[in-house]
C-alpha cells in the first residue's frame, strides 16, 4: 500500500483566490430539487428503497434525506441540515433545504461577477439578523391552555403531511400526549420530554380511528404464569424492581466439594431460602403486580402466584421508567430497600389484552400520569410508519408551542413579509453588500413559490399578486392556501407556524449557505479503489510528460 496521494488540480494556475467550488452549489441545488416537491399540503410522496430492501413511502423531508446515499460532500452537508432541524424543532425539515438551496442559487450570479464569498456571507448574515427581527415583530403570542388554538396550530403543521386526510385525529393524539407528559419547571416554563416519556406502539390491524392516547402505558409482555396469575387487577399496587429474583450464580467458576449427601440438600435449601426471602420482603408490601427488568425464577413465580400477585419479567428499562412515571412508583434496586413510598398506587387498572396475536399489558386509567403510550392502529406497516413519523412531527410542534408560545403566519406569508421588509431595507445599505442582501431577500420567496408550484396554480401570476399585497410590508397574514392555491388570509384559514420552527429554519439555512459558499476546493484524501479485474494485468509505469507535471502537483502524505 502506498500512502494516499493528494492531487490538487490547477490550484496554482488560478489568478484570483475567490473562486467558489461550483460543484458544491450544483450538488446543493440537486438535493433541494429532490425535496422541493414535498413542500406543502398538496405535495407528492416519495417512495424510497432503504438499505434493507424494504420500502418507505413518505413526504417528510428528513425521512427522505435519511435514506439518500450521496457521495458528494456538499450534498451530505445539506442532508445534515434537515437532520439538525428535525432534532431541534421537529418540523420544517423540507423548508430548510429549499431555502438553503435557493440562497446558494442566488449567490451563484455574484460569484460569476467575481464577488468575494466573504462579502456575500456578510450580506447574508445581515439579512438573517433582520429577518429574525421581522419574525419577532409579526409573531403573536398564543394561549397554550386554549385547546382549539393548539389544535389549529398542530393541524396546520400536519396539514402538509400525508396523514392530513385523517383530519383532527393525529393532532388530537399529539396534543393529548404532550400535555400529559409536560412537567412544570416553575417560572411558567414547561419541559416536555417526547423521547423518554411518550412511547408510540404500532399495532397493525384495526382502523386508524382506533388509535388513542392511553392514560398510562402499555408494553408487549404477558404475565409470567398466565394460568395462575390474574390478568386484570383494579387499582393495583405496583412494585418496580431492577434486580433478578433468582439465585445469583457466582461471578467466576467455583467448585464446592460435598462429602455427605445431606450437604447437597442443604445447598439446595439455601438457594430456595434465599429466593423465599426475597419474595417475602416484596410480599410484605402487599403488591398486586411485581415488574422486574431482570429474570424471575420458577420458584419466585410460585411464591407470587400463591400470594395472588401477578409478575412480569425482563421488561425494557425505558418501559420501566415510563411505568414509574405513570403510576408514581419508584424503581427499586434491592428488595430489602423497599419502602411503602416506592409502591405505585396511581394506576386504575392493570390488564393483559390480546391484540392481533400478541399479548399486551396495559397499565391505564392513571390519576396523574407523567408518561403515556400512543397506541396506533392501522391497515399496513407502511401506513403505520408514516403515521408515526407525522405524529412525531406533530408532537414536536406541540412541544415547541408549549415551550415558546409564539406564532407566525404559515402558507409562505412569513417569508413574503420578511422578503418585502428586506427589500425595503436593502436600499439603505451602502457599498457592495447591498446586492447580495437584496438577493437574499428574493431568495426567501422560494418557499411561497414552491408552495404555489405544488398546488398546480399559475406560479407567476400568484407570486406577482402576493408580492403586490406584501409590497410595503403590510398584509402580513396574506399567503397561499396550499390546498386550493388561492391567495388568502392565513388568520382566517388558521394556517400557522410555530415561531421557533421558522426562526430555526432561517438560521440553519443561511448559516449553511454561508458555509458552503466559503469552500473553494474539495481535496480528497481517499485512495480510489481499483476496479475488480484491473489488478491482474501488470500496470505499465506511467511516464509523466512535462505537460502533466505542470498542472498536477503531487503531495505525498
Amino acid at each position: 500500500m502506498q500512502a494516499p496521494v493528494l492531487v490538487l488540480k490547477d490550484s496554482l494556475k488560478r489568478e484570483s483566490g475567490n473562486k467558489v467550488h461550483h460543484g458544491n452549489i450544483q450538488a446543493s441545488k440537486a438535493v433541494a430539487d429532490i425535496i422541493r416537491t414535498t413542500l406543502g399540503p398538496r405535495s407528492m410522496l416519495k417512495m424510497l428503497l432503504d438499505a434493507a430492501g424494504g420500502i418507505v413511502v413518505t413526504n417528510d423531508g428528513n425521512a427522505i434525506l435519511r435514506e439518500l446515499d450521496l457521495a458528494h460532500p456538499a450534498a451530505k452537508s445539506m442532508i445534515e441540515l434537515s437532520r439538525t432541524q428535525d432534532e431541534e424543532v421537529g418540523d420544517g425539515t423540507t423548508s430548510v433545504i429549499v431555502l438553503a438551496g435557493e440562497m446558494l442559487h442566488v449567490a451563484e450570479a455574484f460569484i460569476e461577477k467575481n464577488y468575494h464569498p466573504t462579502v456575500i456571507c456578510r450580506a447574508y448574515n445581515k439579512a438573517l439578523e433582520d429577518a429574525i427581527a421581522v419574525l419577532d415583530k409579526i409573531a403573536m403570542t398564543v394561549d397554550v391552555k386554549d385547546r382549539a388554538t393548539m389544535l389549529g396550530l398542530v393541524k396546520s403543521c400536519i396539514g402538509t403531511k400525508f396523514t392530513s386526510q385523517f383530519g383532527d385525529l393525529i393532532a388530537d393524539l399529539a396534543i393529548d400526549a404532550t400535555t400529559t407528559v409536560g412537567v412544570d419547571l416553575g417560572q411558567g416554563l414547561r419541559e416536555v420530554d417526547i423521547k423518554k416519556y411518550i412511547k408510540i406502539e404500532k399495532v397493525p390491524g384495526g382502523q386508524l380511528e382506533d388509535s388513542k392516547v392511553l392514560k398510562g402505558v402499555m408494553f408487549n409482555k404477558d404475565v409470567v404464569a398466565p394460568g395462575k396469575m390474574r390478568r386484570k387487577i383494579l387499582n393495583p399496587r405496583i412494585i418496580l424492581l431492577d434486580c433478578p429474583l433468582e439465585y445469583k450464580k457466582g461471578e467466576n467458576q467455583t467448585n464446592a466439594e460435598l462429602l455427605r449427601e445431606e450437604d447437597w440438600s442443604v445447598l439446595l435449601k439455601m438457594e430456595e431460602e434465599y429466593i423465599e426471602n426475597l419474595c417475602v420482603q416484596i410480599l410484605k408490601f402487599k403488591p398486586d403486580l411485581v415488574i422486574t427488568e431482570k429474570g424471575l425464577s420458577d420458584l419466585a413465580c410460585h411464591y407470587f402466584s400463591k400470594a395472588g400477585v401477578s409478575a412480569i419479567r425482563r421488561l425494557r428499562k425505558t418501559d420501566n421508567n415510563r411505568i414509574a412515571k405513570a403510576c408514581g412508583a419508584i424503581i427499586v434496586n434491592r428488595p430489602d430497600e423497599l419502602q411503602e413510598s416506592d409502591v405505585g398506587t396511581g394506576a386504575g387498572l392493570f390488564e393483559v389484552k390480546k391484540i392481533g396475536d400478541e399479548f399486551f399489558a396495559f397499565i391505564v386509567e392513571c390519576k396523574d400520569p407523567k408518561a403515556c403510550t400512543v397506541l396506533l392502529r392501522g391497515a399496513s406497516k407502511d401506513l403505520l410508519n408514516e403515521v408515526e413519523r407525522n405524529l412525531q412531527d406533530a408532537m414536536s410542534v406541540a412541544r415547541n408551542i408549549i415551550k415558546n408560545p409564539k406564532l407566525v403566519p404559515g402558507g409562505g406569508a412569513t417569508e413574503l413579509t420578511v422578503s418585502a421588509m428586506l427589500k425595503q431595507k436593502s436600499s439603505s445599505i451602502e457599498g457592495i453588500e447591498k446586492w447580495p442582501y437584496e438577493a437574499a431577500a428574493i431568495a426567501f420567496e422560494a418557499i411561497p413559490r414552491t408552495l404555489a408550484q405544488n398546488c398546480g396554480v399559475n406560479v407567476i401570476r400568484t407570486m406577482t399578486a402576493l408580492q403586490g399585497k406584501h409590497a410595503n410590508g403590510e398584509n402580513t397574514w396574506i399567503g397561499i392556501d396550499g390546498n386550493t392555491g388561492e391567495i388568502a388570509d392565513m388568520k382566517e384559514r388558521k394556517i400557522w407556524d410555530s415561531y421557533s420552527v421558522k426562526a430555526q429554519a432561517f438560521k440553519t439555512a443561511i448559516e449553511a449557505a454561508c458555509m458552503l459558499l466559503r469552500i473553494d476546493d474539495i481535496v480528497s484524501g481517499i485512495k480510489k479503489k481499483q476496479a475488480p479485474g484491473a489488478g491482474q494485468a501488470p500496470s505499465k509505469p506511467k511516464i509523466e510528460e512535462e505537460g502533466d507535471a505542470d498542472n498536477e502537483q503531487m503531495i505525498p502524505e
